[in-house]
């Protein structure tokens, strides 16, 4: 019975240590091509689900090539649910110089995956 304790008590610990990444709240809105150049890669052209970092969590370009999964939690305006359901996965490749603390600027094709463009922004979890 003690075996089975200690097991179970491993087993416990071991599965809160893998659920830590917490998501970040906060707004998404979109931009639109031309994407390139990018503060991150200059004319390398690195698809278009991708991502433009608020000055925070780009830190000075520390940002550059990490990767998201963000997800539409709400809609922010008339748009009634605006969200898809689904979520993306997105690479920073930019900076928003005009995006708040708490917001990141998709592109318009990682937006429309996750929700309806006509919403303009959107709240949203993201994480690494």
């Amino acid at each position: 019975m003690a075996l089975m304790t200690k097991a179970f008590i491993l087993i416990a610990m071991v599965a809160c240590l893998t659920s830590v990444a917490h998501a970040i709240a906060g707004q998404a809105t979109f931009y639109t091509p031309p994407y390139v150049p990018s503060s991150c890669f200059g004319f390398e052209d690195r698809g278009v689900m991708i991502l433009a970092a608020n000055s925070g969590l780009f830190n000075n370009r520390a940002a550059c090539g990490t990767r998201y999964r963000v997800t539409c939690t709400g809609g922010t305006n008339a748009v009634a649910q605006p969200c898809t359901g689904r979520s993306v996965d997105v690479t920073v490749v930019d900076l928003c110089p005009g995006c708040a603390g708490n917001q990141v600027d998709l592109s318009q094709e990682a937006f429309a995956v996750i929700a309806n463009t006509d919403a303009g922004r959107i709240n949203i979890e993201y994480n690494r």
